[in-house]
């Protein structure tokens, strides 16, 4: 059992290594940097702010709030925790909202 752990851990320790320095396909697009990671923060924090006031709104609690794009506009889809009713386990809530 102890030489199949230690084949097993070699081969991941070789396919990591050759993952390190493999070389992209030929037409491969280039990953390109953002021109401003703060704009990527900014967002994010507007949607956890934006989630804040609807889980507030709605009496629950937030889950999650996370940047995205429907039909084009920047949007905050945010996951609320309502409670339920007479001591029946909380409702999860998914509420779309425009940002900005």
């Amino acid at each position: 059992m102890k030489s199949f752990r230690s084949n097993l851990r070699s081969i991941v320790l070789a396919l990591g290594a050759s993952g390190l320095f493999a070389v992209p396909p030929a037409g491969a697009l280039p990953i390109t940097p953002l021109d401003s990671p703060s704009q990527v923060l900014t967002v994010a924090s507007d949607c956890y702010a934006i989630g804040q006031e609807v889980a507030a709104q709605n009496g629950g609690t937030l889950a999650k709030a996370s940047p995205s794009t429907r039909g084009g506009q920047p949007v905050c889809v945010v996951v609320i925790l309502v409670p339920g009713k007479e001591g029946e386990r909380p409702r999860r809530a998914e509420v779309v909202v425009p940002q900005g």
